[in-house]
Formats: structure tokens, sequence, C-alpha cells
């Protein structure tokens, strides 16, 4: 036989490596039958971890349907399971909860009264609100609506100019674009002016932020926080933290005016964007009472985030420059329960004529989903307005199963067709108006830290409504058979994207 034979050198080839490839299982074989031992332990480690993972589920669960979920997948799949439990169903703020106690959350109300900042027809008139907010509506109030991005940023740049003592500066997007140095160039002048600045990012939301935007701030004495900077993803000591988010976006000068809103700093939120072209947001202006509940948001998301204790100012007499009742209602997952679901449920059983929400997404709970649809089967004009362009698919298409089920229950739900809608407003009757950072999403009613604003006054019902009958004619209504009109892959798509709700 020719040894030079081609067929003859491809087949010895082919010998070889089944040759060597059985030398390589019999090593991997010989290496687990030596450390059986380990292998098991492992194992058990393992299957340990996945147990108490499941009775953690079982014993602070919030919804039966997620919990099973869960058990299953612990059960079937746990490799798999173990590390995305962690990620995203470990839920524990019990230290953050113990911030809001070392604090005096508890104690809040009681110090308002004291100091007669508490509106008592208004506490009367929506104890629930109250309740889940821990504070009562503050009397004494001035406000002002800021539409879009320029009204919103030029505003806050001017509070940040009339800063005396303090600013507290929070966002949970902050890019290193020409809007993000504009903010930072204005926080460090203040900063080499002697005041004292608080610099607050979402990890998450700013994962972008490099490292010379944050160094131009420190070195100018700003001083900066990640919020998960102490709770680090993989983290060895405590639960991961990367699914948990501070979606709040506020600023407070001096304890004496704050800014609240959709807005963050990026130059899309200016309309910067050819993608997104126009953006449309709302924040809102406070002045008054209001402005040291914000301030103490801060003070105890600071304080979680830093570790660190910014010393209050201790008041006998707040201002009241104004006329007008806020409620200030931070929520986030170291509730006790979905308090800010809770806020807005109520809101809808409330509602007697109209109830017009705003949000770039609509992911709704069940129970959110049902006192819409009730609202609206008793004659409620039940409105929702959403964007018509996407930014994130995934929710996007789920978005539309959801439309779907609300518009064959009587909601109304609009698409925004005027560039891309990111605001974050309610109105309820002539009633009640709120604005703030939460969207209509299980993530703000479960998983974020937000905060919302609630007000009572004619002047700001009167604005909101203004607003909100512009937008509206800047979009176009959803008819019942849209959703079925779309291809079927589009409808499958939607509902699988449905499926992912809780984490949406």
């Amino acid at each position: 036989m020719n040894s030079d034979d081609p067929a003859l050198k491809d087949g010895l080839a082919g010998t070889e490596r089944v040759l060597q490839d059985a030398a390589t299982d019999l090593t991997w074989l010989d290496i687990l039958a030596n450390n059986l031992g380990l292998v098991a332990a492992a194992l058990l480690a393992f299957y340990t971890v996945a147990l108490i993972c499941a009775v953690r589920e079982v014993m602070y669960s919030r919804t039966s349907q997620g919990s099973v979920a869960w058990l299953l997948s612990l059960f079937f799949l746990p490799y798999l399971t173990v590390p995305l439990y962690f990620i995203f169903g470990w839920r524990s703020f019990s230290d953050y909860a113990k911030i809001q106690t070392t604090l005096g959350r508890t104690e809040r109300a009681r110090r308002a009264d004291e100091l007669g900042l508490t509106d008592h027809e208004e506490t009367r008139d929506w104890p629930v609100l109250t309740r889940v907010a821990g504070m009562p509506f503050l009397a004494g109030n001035t406000s002002d609506l800021l539409i879009d991005g320029d009204a919103t940023f030029t505003a806050i740049k001017d509070g940040i100019a009339r800063a005396e003592s303090v600013i507290f500066f929070q966002f949970f997007a902050i890019h290193d674009d020409a809007l993000g140095r504009e903010m930072a160039d204005a926080l460090i002048a203040r900063a080499k002016d002697g005041i004292d600045v608080y610099f607050l990012y979402d990890d998450v939301g700013s994962h972008a932020l490099s490292h010379d935007f944050i160094d131009r701030l420190t070195n100018a004495g700003v001083k900066v926080c990640g919020f998960n900077e102490n709770h680090k993803f993989l983290k060895m000591l405590g639960p991961m933290r990367l699914n948990y988010r501070n979606h709040r976006k506020l600023v407070v000068i001096d304890y004496r005016e704050a800014f609240v809103g959709g807005h963050n700093v990026a130059d899309q939120y200016i309309g910067r964007s050819k993608w997104f072209g126009r953006w449309r947001d709302t924040h809102v202006r406070i002045e008054g009472p209001a402005t040291v509940a914000c301030a103490l948001s801060f003070v105890e998301d600071w304080l979680w985030a830093s570790g660190t204790h910014i010393e209050l100012p201790q008041v006998s007499d707040v201002p009241m420059p104004g006329d007008e009742s806020i409620l200030v209602m931070p929520t986030g997952p170291a509730d006790k329960l979905e308090e800010c679901a809770i806020a807005y449920v109520e809101a809808a059983a409330q509602a007697k004529s109209r109830l017009w929400i705003t949000s770039p997404y609509l992911v709704p709970s069940l129970d959110v989903q049902t006192a819409l649809a009730a609202a609206a089967m008793r004659g409620v004009d039940v409105r929702i307005l959403l964007p018509e362009k996407r930014d994130h698919w995934t929710v996007w298409l789920a978005s539309h199963a959801y439309e779907d089920v609300l518009v064959q229950r009587g909601v109304k739900v609009y698409r925004y067709t005027d560039g891309f809608m990111h605001q974050k407003v309610a109105l309820l009757d002539d009633e009640l108006v709120s604005i703030g950072t939460l969207n209509m999403d299980n993530r703000s009613f479960q998983i974020n830290f937000e905060l919302t604003l609630w007000f009572t006054h004619e002047r700001m019902i009167g604005k909101v409504e203004k607003m909100l009958e512009e937008d509206f004619s800047n979009a176009r209504l959803t008819w019942p058979d849209a959703f079925q009109s779309r291809s079927y892959a589009f409808q499958v798509l939607a509902q699988g994207a449905r499926l992912l709700s809780p984490i949406l």
C-alpha cells in the first residue's frame, strides 16, 4: 500500500483524531472519578442554594404566578435558574428600609403637623395616597409646569445658579454629551463657589458615563456616587442588585426649590436625536414645604448608595410661598407592598368622569389592567397616551399586546406621532394631577425606585389639561381591530414579549 496515498493519509488523520478525543474523554472521566467527593459537594452546594432560593421565594413572593414560575424553574433547571434568580428574583432591601427608619420616615407626618405644614382637607380626601406616601399633603407651595427639554434644563440651570448652600442632583441616565457636559460645568462652577454639590446617578441607566466625566466632577469638589456603588453586581455579601434601579430624576436647591419629572440628562431629551426628533416630556418645578420632602428622598438614596450621612439643617419654620398643596410620593422595592400600584389603582377607582394617563411604556400588572378596564366600563373617559416610535423593542412589542386587551374593554389608547413621547403624567377628573418618574409598567411599580408628585390645585390641573389636550391632538387613536390587523408574526412577537412583563 502506498504511504503517500491521500486517502490513506486522511484515514490515518481521522483515526488519530478519534483516539485523541477518546483519550481526552477518558482524562475527564478519570478526573471526575478521582474527585467524586468534590463533585458531590459542588452539586450539594448548588442544590442547597436552589433550595434557599425556593424557600425565600415562597416566603417573600408577591404574586403566586411569578413564584410558581420561579419554583418550577428552580426545580427543573436549577443550573440556569439560580444565577437568574439572584439577578431578577432575589428581592431584599431590608437595608434600605432600615435607612428609612433611621432617618425618621415614620415621624415625618407628625413633624409636618407640628410645623403647621399639613393640608388636612386634602389629606383627608385622599387617604390611600397619603398612606402610600407616608406623608400628608403639604400646603403653601408654588409650582411651574415645564414642557419639554429646553424649558426644563433652562429652569434647572437657573436654579443651580441661585443656589446658596447645597445642590442635590439625581438622574437615572446621564450621558457624556453636550447637555451632560453643560450640566456638569454648571455644577462644577457652583462647587468651586463653595456650594455643597451632591451628584447621584444610576449605574445601569448611566452605564456609558465616562471616567473622565466623573473625574472632572470629583476633582472640582462635587460629591459623586453611583446608586449601586456599595452594592456591586456579583458582590459576595448580599443579593445582586443589577435588576433594581433608581429611576428618580430630582434636583433640589437649598431645600427651597425642587425639579421632578421625566427628563434624563442627554442630548436626545432636548430634541437633538435624528431618530426620535422632538422629545415630548414634562417636568415640574416646585417651591415650598414639598421641596423638603423631596430632599429627604434624596438623603435616603444617598445614604444607601454612599454609606455617608448628609447633615440636614434643623428648622422650626419652613417658608410657605404659595397656596398649592402637593403630596411627595417616593416608592420602590423597599416597600412592603406594591405601594405605587395601590396608589394608581385607587386613582382609577376614584375617577368619575376622566382619567388621562401618559407613559412611554404600557406593561401594567393585572390589578392595574382591571382598575383601568373597570373605570372605562362604568363610563369614565379613560385615555392612555403612548409613543408611536420605539426606544426599546421588547417593551414596545409588549405594549401592543396590552394595548389590545385594554382597547377591547373600552380604554382609549392613543399613539403620539409628533416625535417621541416620554412624559409620565396623569389627570384625574378636575381633582388630581400626578407628575413624576413613574412609567405604566411592572418595573416602575415593583422594581425601580420612583418619585411622583401629586397636585390638587385648580391652577396646575388647568395647565395639565391644556397640555394633554394638545398632546392628544398630535396622536392617533388605536382602533379595536388594530392588533388583529397586524401580521401573525408581529402578534406572536408581541404576545411573547408580554410574557416577560415581570422584568420589563
